[in-house]
């Protein structure tokens, strides 16, 4: 019996590697599509030319203050700023040229003194962005609020239209008799006090010091993993989705071709020989199994070689992962085989269930994007496991026990399919 099943599992992988089509999808597509997702999701870790934002600037104003925010926003790592039109802006953004447009009104410098002052008209600042954008849109505009707050600070405070402006509040101040005699005296003595810095300040510039309101702190960025010195790369995780993308879809084939077999009536065959169920099922799912784990493998080394991922966790806890997932997937196989009842329509039907589970799983796009209530769903998902027991191993540099859950939960889904493919196997096709 167990020369019968040695037997089996040789003539599978030797099958295999005589089937171009099955070389294709296995390595050559997971490995073009893994080295395109991992580009665009970052590459190895901070890259100079990174993609900025592309912001459209129109300034209608063309005072001291829309000036320097141009400059300000201009001169940001993060974005690529570019002057406009208005329309020619509209234009842009709405085909998706741009994802962002920032409008200064004509008058913004004064009006927004005023309001900077007392309780002026605030100026509006139009923002067009692209609606598929809506995270750059709120990145541009926190940017933007920065910029303008430090420009008219500084205006204000060191520039010749905030001298004028506070000499104009002071004018209409004694005018006004809409204020109370109680708030008259400590704004007249703010304005006056600006007024007085404003006129220190104006020597102090000749000599290079910039003032103005600025933000009171600075940020320090660190990006924390498991390992000092592990940076993050986006080939890891674009990888680690391909790679159960096409493994997955390497269970279908088992599963479609045990289906033929049946079809073409080798199975009867089989069950003279005699062989068991047992022995054919679990032949093919060992088979599926060791030809799973040498996809990934070589997969892995393949982007470890070319773009430097690195497994900076623990190596057992890699190769725990990889097994636990190739015998889920030599039982997933095994559970196409006995539920389909032609290879056609299984195959269909096998590979659109499995585009949504990969979906799922977060090897696409990364998981943190999914709504909150989504993410808790797809703990039912053995994709998911598999991606974050690939994460956990490559990039994070987690340990061995951060892989024993996502082991335990692949070998059980592993278990649940393959109890399903033996209580559902015949021997014939049913009527």
């Amino acid at each position: 019996m167990m020369a019968s099943f040695r037997a089996l599992v040789r003539k599978d992988i030797q099958l295999f590697f005589v089937d171009r089509r099955a070389l294709l999808m296995s390595f050559a597509i997971p490995i073009a599509i893994g080295s395109f997702f991992g580009y665009v999701l970052g590459g190895q870790g901070d890259q100079p030319n990174a993609s900025k934002i592309p912001v459209l600037t129109v300034d209608r104003d063309h005072s001291a203050i829309s000036r320097q925010i141009v400059d300000r926003l201009a001169a940001e790592k993060a974005l690529a700023t570019k002057p406009s039109s208005p329309d020619d802006a509209r234009t842009a953004v709405r085909k998706g040229q741009a994802i962002v447009a920032i409008i200064i009104p004509p008058n913004f410098g004064q009006d927004s003194g005023r309001a900077f002052f007392g309780p002026g008209l605030k100026p509006e600042i139009a923002v067009l962005y692209d609606p598929s954008h809506s995270a750059e849109r709120a990145m541009v505009t926190g940017i933007l609020t920065g910029d303008v707050m430090q420009a008219v600070s500084k205006e204000m405070f060191t520039g010749q239209t905030g001298r004028q402006m506070a000499q104009d509040s002071l004018a209409r101040l004694e005018r006004s008799t809409e204020i109370p005699e109680n708030d008259k005296k400590p704004l007249e003595d703010l304005l006056r006090s600006v007024d007085r810095w404003n006129q220190q300040a104006g020597g102090s510039l000749a000599g290079g010091i910039s003032r103005g309101l600025t933000m009171p702190y600075t940020t320090r960025e660190e990006a924390v993993t498991a390992r000092r010195n592990t940076r993050y790369n986006g080939y890891a995780h674009a990888f680690a989705g391909m790679v159960v993308q096409f493994v997955l879809f390497l269970g279908i084939d088992v599963g479609v071709g045990l289906l033929q077999q049946r079809q073409r009536g080798l199975w009867k065959r089989f069950r003279a020989a005699p062989l068991s169920r047992g022995v054919l099922l679990g032949s093919r799912a060992m088979s599926a199994a060791v030809l799973a784990f040498f996809v990934v493998l070589v997969n892995f080394l393949f982007a470890g070689l070319v773009f430097g991922v690195r497994v900076e966790g623990s190596l057992a806890g890699f190769l725990g992962v990889s097994a636990a997932f190739s015998l889920m997937t030599a039982g997933f196989g095994m559970l196409v085989a006995t539920l389909g009842k032609t290879p056609e329509a299984t195959r269909g039907l096998s590979i659109f269930a499995t585009l949504i589970v990969v979906m799922l799983g977060g090897a696409w796009i990364p998981m943190f994007l999914f709504p909150q209530w989504l993410q808790k769903f797809t703990l039912v998902v053995p994709t998911r496991w598999a991606m974050d027991g690939f994460e956990a191993m490559t990039w994070r540099g987690l340990g061995l026990e951060a892989a024993g859950a996502p082991i335990a939960v692949l070998l059980g889904f592993g278990a649940v399919f393959g109890a399903l493919a033996v209580a559902r196997f015949r021997w014939e096709v049913e009527g």
